[in-house]
């Protein structure tokens, strides 16, 4: 029980730092080039504004609206952590499947036998044979075949 906890514990200390890093990934390598290909968007400060805050806007940043306290739709932040889910999905996605893989060649059967014993001096002999070579016993007694 203790070795399966700790497991548990370490796996989520990884998750949460993985988590990090595809955080800092999306929104400060992938996104700036999206947007800056989209017309220079800053996917961060993407908003739409309900209720107006003291000072009435319009505001230049997700800041200033959040400063102002105003009520807003932060689309922008959505957007980006959806792209993270995308990427922390299919990392474990790839994680799983790789264990998968690595159980089920654990799991193979073994090869057919090619050899049996000799039931009269337990020798290991050729699966055909019908005489054994060691102590020369007829091992089909009844007929050839």
């Amino acid at each position: 029980m203790k070795g399966n906890v700790i497991d548990m514990a370490v796996g989520i200390i990884i998750g949460v730092a993985f988590g990090t890093v595809v955080k800092s990934l999306v929104a400060d390598i992938i996104m700036p080039p999206i947007g800056l290909a989209l017309g220079d968007v800053d996917f961060a400060n993407l908003f739409a504004v309900l209720k107006q805050g003291t000072p009435p806007g319009p505001y230049a940043s997700l800041a200033d609206v959040q400063a102002a306290g105003a009520v807003s739709i932060n689309y922008g932040v959505f957007i980006n952590n959806v792209v993270s889910f995308v990427i922390v999905a299919f990392a474990v996605f790839m994680v799983v499947k790789s264990v998968n893989k690595m159980k089920r060649e654990a799991e193979a059967p073994a090869p057919a036998p090619t050899t049996k014993e000799c039931p009269y001096c337990l020798s290991s002999i050729p699966l055909k044979a019908t005489k054994c070579a060691f102590c020369g016993s007829d091992l089909n007694p009844g007929g050839r075949s």
